[in-house]
């Protein structure tokens, strides 16, 4: 089963590894993950530190396919809203549709993704 890395355990994993310890026998066994959301946020921030080696490293993980279903993303957002769960970001709603349409689960620091756990019951490391 497929392991979407969020991007808040990778800017752990660059700064300290002090919260990602999980991610290097991820990285053995091959089972991690990523979209184009998640490179995204990350690699831009890395161009501006010319991080080139660990852009070309981030490109060759394998891409989980974003299909937005943007009806589910809207009664995603109105059932959190709902349960009083809010400043949930679309981006991070799309990370977890994704996630849950390719049967995968999120390794992540984020609070928002316990939140929408919570509504949509993602698989969360």
């Amino acid at each position: 089963m497929p392991v979407l890395v969020d991007s808040s355990i990778w800017i752990d994993y660059f700064r300290s590894g002090n919260q990602s310890s999980k991610l290097d026998t991820l990285i053995d066994e091959n089972l991690i993950a990523t979209n184009e959301i998640i490179l995204t946020e990350l690699i831009p921030f890395l161009k501006i530190q010319k991080q080139l080696k660990v852009i070309r490293l981030l490109q060759e993980i394998p891409l989980l396919a974003l299909n937005i279903n943007w009806q589910k993303i809207i009664d995603l957002q109105v059932n959190c809203l709902k349960k009083g769960i809010s400043g949930i970001g679309i981006p991070d709603l799309i990370i977890a549709q994704n996630a849950q349409q390719n049967n995968a689960h999120i390794y992540t620091l984020d609070k928002h993704f316990h939140a929408i756990n919570k509504v949509l019951h993602i698989k969360l490391l």
